[in-house]
């Protein structure tokens, strides 16, 4: 039986790396819905190729583009409400959730409540509403099977295992492209320096984060929800090779890790097709070729937003909202150019700073949002802009 899927963010690099695999098991799955948004091309060849019975495209301009282009077979829907309504599809069997930014939450929360398995690789859903996820996913009794390399990694590491066995989980970062740069030297770190990860093919958001470390932020704050771990037992290691993607260390002081060479279609196999493995024809680890693995501390002196994000999780509340809106706006004014790379975490810090933090509900959870873009964004306006 084919396993029918959603795909929200079907033009990203998590998207497309699904289609892959639905190109490789096409027995196996079967694609009724996706989202998009602004990407008309790529959407138009996935439209033809995959035929979809819905699509939904966010950006107002390219909808009406998608609408004219798209034929008769295919439902074409705007906004938000489109996405929502690709998310709750009837006949949909799991949603894969990897639509950039806190734009993933109420279509993945609506796709819970309507009883949709979910492959999360949106992150800030989990970072912005964590408690509310995790709330509709016992609700609902659905299954949320992580895509992030490192969680998927511990999810593996964890499989026959209670919580109460778990001393610490531990997460790897590549340490990006500035790993070795002296502070100096990362005053004139430019958007296309930014952009060549070492390791990684990501999308242009989550490869500024890596290289900020406030995507490692990020994904203690999903692992915190993820595996309902304390955030003073997880812990980051920088490991250049990405090899290891995440270690869970239990109370016998064994530490089971998961290997394999840096590919997101493995984990991204995985959700899909858990509880099964499928080959998806890649080159097997070579560990010889590799030679060594090795392992240092993060340094949030120079790569502050790490520590950030630590903060906004032990703060709680919605500090991990406005943290997250913060950080979006602040990457993406270094990429226009109007902010230095080492004034993303100032943005980040200045919001935080400034946030009277109230209890997490859907409505408290998207006014933080849309507070911590304001005020990150007055800021950057006001001051920054006079000042770099």
């Amino acid at each position: 039986m084919k396993r029918s899927l959603a795909i929200l963010g079907a033009t990203g690099s998590i998207g497309e790396n699904a289609l892959e695999v639905v190109r490789r098991y096409p027995d196996r799955f079967r694609v009724v819905g996706l989202s998009a948004h602004r990407n008309i091309e790529q959407i138009l060849r996935h439209i033809e190729e995959f035929r979809p019975e819905i699509v939904a495209v966010t950006d107002q301009e390219a909808f009406r583009e998608v609408e004219k282009k798209a034929g008769s077979f295919t439902k074409v829907l705007p906004g938000e409400e489109g996405a929502i309504e690709v998310a709750t599809r009837e006949g949909v069997d799991m949603v894969l959730s990897a639509m950039v930014g806190a734009a993933g939450l109420k279509p993945t929360l609506a796709a819970i409540q309507a009883g949709k398995d979910i492959a999360l690789a949106n992150k800030e859903t989990l970072v912005i509403g964590g408690a509310l996820i995790i709330s509709a996913v016992a609700d609902a009794g659905v299954r949320l099977i992580p895509v992030d390399s490192e969680h998927s990694a511990i999810f593996q590491s964890v499989l026959g295992h209670s919580k109460s066995e778990i001393q610490r989980l531990i997460l790897t970062a590549s340490g990006g492209p500035f790993r070795t740069w002296a502070l100096e030297k990362m005053r004139s770190i430019s958007p296309q320096d930014a952009l060549h990860h070492p390791n990684w093919d990501m999308g242009a958001k989550v490869t500024i984060d890596s290289a900020t470390m406030m995507n490692k932020g990020l994904e203690v704050i999903e692992a915190h929800w993820l595996f309902d771990i304390a955030p003073e037992k997880i812990e980051v290691l920088i490991h250049p090779e990405s090899i290891i993607h995440s270690m869970v260390e239990y109370l016998d002081g064994v530490v089971m890790a998961q290997l394999g060479v840096p590919d997101m279609r493995i984990p991204i196999a995985y959700a899909l097709g858990y509880p099964e493995r499928l080959d998806m024809g890649l080159r097997p680890l070579n560990l010889v070729e590799i030679g060594q693995l090795t392992f240092e501390k993060p340094d949030t002196t120079r790569f502050p937003s790490l520590k950030l994000a630590y903060e906004a999780i032990e703060k709680g509340g919605t500090f991990p909202a406005v943290m997250n809106a913060a950080n979006e706006i602040a990457v993406s004014s270094f990429l226009r150019g109007r902010i230095s790379f080492l004034q993303i975490p100032d943005v980040v810090s200045y919001v935080m700073d400034n946030h009277e933090p109230l209890d997490v509900t859907l409505e408290t959870v998207l006014e933080a949002d849309l507070q911590g873009r304001r005020m990150a964004g007055d800021y950057i306006e006001n001051h920054l802009r006079k000042t770099s």
